[in-house]
Order: structure tokens, then C-alpha cells, then sequence
């Protein structure tokens, strides 16, 4: 395995009170922590997945990573860059696809999207319509490309999206919510592909997933968030039992 691509060192994120707490007399001391004291590595062709009870730290650790958020206390590198001294440049290193994408154009077809996303990674030439071509089939989504955002299905969204993410060949991938938008069968061969692609450049993903059969399928090593604190790492063996219990504790507070 190579050297790390993804290192994270006593990361920590708070969330400041809102003003109205603030004004409200009895009202906490403080904000809300995200994530607390966070350390661990993803080495170049491994693939991580995050998993946890909603509120863990999953989707705030990802921001921070490819640099929508900054932390409170720590650090992290991507692809040996730091993800804030080096903000403009880690965020170019990282293939990013977050649940909540929004970062199609509607207007645009599918193509246009892709076409565009190629221009702020500094990619031209007519390369750039082969490494289309070469995305839409690998994702069965060739019928889509010249079809307008606004009319995809989620699912289809969800294939512009990942192939957005591999578009510029980037050495870290992370995901969040990898197949929450495909059907079954879909899911497994973008899961096939991914690993190909993944194994073939020595890249590294780390991924957020609630679907622990894919977990199970895909992860060389887990890591459990509880509480934004790192609950345990390991193989999906080693993590499963310390899961059961913390999602357990999760479904009594509820």
C-alpha cells in the first residue's frame, strides 16, 4: 500500500451558538461540537467508508476535507496538500460528491456540466471529449449526456455527479452517500468500477455510507464516528461489535 493520500491529525470542529441562544438566559455555554480530537490516515488505493448514527460528524468531517468548511482545531492534508493553507489548490486534488449536490447547473445538459468542470481543472483540448465519452460508458450514462440536469432523474443526477468526481483524474475521492440514488444492480457495478478505477491509479476514497452491506462489500477499513469522536478503526470484523452497541445507544436516546 502507498503512502497516505489522506491524513488527519486531532481534527476538531465546533459550531458557534446561534445569536438567539446567545440572548436566551439560561442557555448553554457553548456550541456544538461536530467533530473532537480526530486522527487517521487513508493510504493511496484504500478505501475507507465512515459510518455512524446521523449527527455523528460524517458529512462535516468530508466538508472539511475538500474545504467547503474549516476546522476549529487540528489539521488535514489531501493528497499531501493542506486543506487550509493550501485551500485552492487541495480542493482541485479531491473528486468530491456529497449528498446534497447542487453543483450542477440546471440549465445545462450533462455535457455542458462536464464541459465546464473541465475548464476550471485546467483540462482543454480533445482530450476532454474522450475522458466524457469514456465516464458516460463506464457509468451507463451515455443517453444522458446531452440531456439538460434539470430533467435527470435523481438517480441519473447521481451518475453526472460521479462522473464529475473522477472527471480530472483526482488522487482522493470522497463521497457521501455513495448509491443512496441507484437501484440495487446499479449500485453494484458503479461499486465494481469505482474499486477498478480506485486500484488502477492508487487513489484513495474515503466514503460516508448508512448502507452497511455495501460498507461491507467495498471497505478495506471502517471508521465509527460517535459523537464526532472516532469510535473505532478497522476491518468491518473488528468494527461491527463497538457499531452495534453505538447504534444501539443511538435508537434508546432517540
Amino acid at each position: 500500500m502507498s503512502a497516505a493520500e489522506i491524513e488527519v491529525r486531532n481534527l476538531s470542529k465546533r459550531y458557534p451558538l446561534p445569536l438567539f441562544s446567545l440572548r436566551r438566559k439560561g442557555g448553554p455555554a457553548s456550541g456544538r461540537t461536530a467533530l473532537s480530537d480526530l486522527s487517521f490516515d487513508v493510504a493511496g488505493g484504500e478505501v475507507v467508508a465512515i459510518i455512524g448514527p446521523n449527527g455523528a460528524g460524517k458529512s462535516t468531517l468530508l466538508r472539511i476535507l475538500c474545504g467547503l468548511l474549516l476546522p476549529s482545531e487540528g489539521h488535514a492534508r489531501v493528497a499531501q496538500l493542506d486543506v487550509v493553507r493550501d485551500r485552492p489548490h487541495s480542493r482541485r486534488a479531491v473528486g468530491v460528491a456529497l449528498s446534497d449536490e447542487r453543483g450542477l447547473s440546471p440549465r445545462l445538459t450533462v455535457r455542458q456540466n462536464l464541459e465546464f468542470f473541465a475548464a476550471l481543472y485546467s483540462l482543454r483540448g480533445p482530450d476532454v471529449a474522450g475522458r466524457i465519452v469514456e465516464l458516460a460508458d463506464r457509468f451507463e450514462a451515455t443517453p444522458l449526456l446531452d440531456r439538460h440536469v434539470r430533467t435527470l432523474s435523481s438517480g441519473e443526477r447521481a451518475r453526472a455527479v460521479l462522473m464529475r468526481m473522477l472527471l480530472h483524474r483526482p488522487k482522493v475521492l470522497l463521497v457521501d452517500e455513495l448509491t443512496r440514488s441507484l437501484d440495487p444492480g446499479a449500485a453494484v457495478r458503479l461499486r465494481q468500477r469505482l474499486i477498478a478505477d480506485v486500484a488502477g491509479r492508487g487513489a484513495a476514497v474515503l466514503f460516508a455510507s448508512h448502507d452497511l452491506r455495501e460498507v461491507q462489500s467495498i471497505a478495506s477499513r471502517v471508521l465509527l464516528l460517535s459523537h464526532g469522536r472516532a469510535a473505532a478503526l478497522g476491518s468491518y470484523a473488528e468494527v461491527e461489535p463497538v457499531a452495534q452497541s453505538v447504534f444501539g445507544e443511538t435508537s434508546k436516546e432517540a
